[in-house]
């Protein structure tokens, strides 16, 4: 069919803009041909299990869903019981991007800490980490972070090892969302293994939209007694596909080689180099009224605009606004951003902040 948007259109808005890598593209098509039993049965499913555990050893396995939300939802419900709560930053994605889910479909109290990095920390998870035994109160049995954040920031092992280490002692368990996991490996240039089983999590996502897939992600169980009903839990949650070889492909053709990592170095470095391209445009006086919000350590860049210069940006960039009131914004790098698309973005950025 003839193309119906503009194939020249650029943003930075989410890295879910982007399409799908070629390699990724390939894979569904060479999965294509043929009968393949349905339901997770299949051969590249089978080859999804092996992957995993190269990476992360063996005895974890996986199981692919359609998107985060889902992974999130069920990898959650499926290390709880009904009376069981969850720990989060207030700015995490299960609280405040998933539309209610957790609550509404996994029935998962969500038990949220204020942070000004999108990081949790031992001492700020004992906020919420208390009544244990209390008939009125949740029980907070798990404790979720994610990785990259929210607001782009990066956990280091020492740190996920000290909150697993922590929920551990109190008989939590410690859920990983790894929407962004892949540019975390990326940023850490650490092994997936270094900052997830081998850190104590539990249970994690492993995310592929964002990473060059065209849908998928993963929950993966790293320890199979901190998630005995996920198998069923999947069904029920509506994230069992049916022709589950096409997910499964994408996830083997990310993760069979660097593809993975090469698509999550690029995109943070889009990152880096826009960074750094509107702070020389600060020190030089081109880029006027902008400043930075987080430390830029993945592939999200968050700063404050002068007024009224967002919705002029916007025009020609998409980007969303993160907090309306602080004009604060997030520009997000993908697979696919160039450094024609930085480089044009910064000096429209120039151009707007010095009229």
């Amino acid at each position: 069919m003839t193309p119906l948007h503009d194939t020249a259109l650029r943003g930075f808005a989410s890295d879910n803009y982007s399409g799908i890598h070629p390699e990724v593209l390939a894979a569904i098509a060479a999965a294509n041909d043929g009968h393949q039993i349905a339901y997770g049965e299949d051969v590249y499913t089978v080859r999804l299990q092996e992957v995993f555990r190269a990476h992360l050893g063996d005895g974890v396995e996986a199981f692919p869903v359609f998107n985060g939300t889902g992974a999130n939802v069920v990898g959650l419900q499926s290390m709880l019981p009904r009376w069981g709560a969850v720990i989060a930053a207030s700015t995490a994605h299960i609280n405040v991007d998933e539309g209610g889910a957790p609550e509404r479909v996994g029935g998962i109290k969500i038990l949220t800490v204020p942070t000004d990095d999108g990081k949790l920390t031992p001492e700020l998870v004992d906020r919420e980490a208390w009544g244990w035994g209390d008939e009125h109160r949740a029980q907070p049995l798990v404790v979720s972070i994610t990785q990259s954040t929210e607001l782009g920031t990066l956990y280091s092992v020492e740190e996920i090892r000290a909150l697993a280490d922590h929920a551990h002692e109190r008989g939590m368990r410690l859920h990983l969302d790894g929407a962004r996991a892949a540019n975390a490996a990326a940023a850490l240039d650490l092994p997936l293994r270094a900052f997830t089983r081998d850190a104590g999590v539990d249970v994690m996502s492993f995310g592929g939209t964002k990473n060059g897939a065209m849908l998928g992600e993963a929950v993966v169980v790293l320890d199979p007694e901190a998630a005995p009903g996920l198998l069923y839990g999947r069904k029920l949650n509506m994230q069992l596909a049916s022709k589950m070889r096409f997910v499964s492909a994408q996830l083997v053709a990310l993760l069979e080689g660097d593809l993975w990592l090469r698509n999550a170095r690029h995109a943070n470095a889009m990152a880096q180099r826009l960074r750094a391209a509107v702070e020389a445009g600060i020190a030089d006086g081109s880029v006027r009224g902008v400043a930075f919000t987080q430390p830029t350590q993945s592939n999200g860049v968050f700063a404050t605009l002068p007024a009224g210069i967002a919705d002029r940006l916007r025009e020609t960039f998409r980007f969303y606004d993160w907090d309306e009131a602080a004009r604060e914004v997030r520009w997000m790098c993908s697979f696919d951003t160039t450094e024609d698309d930085v480089d044009a973005f910064v000096a429209a950025l120039a151009r707007l902040t010095s009229e």
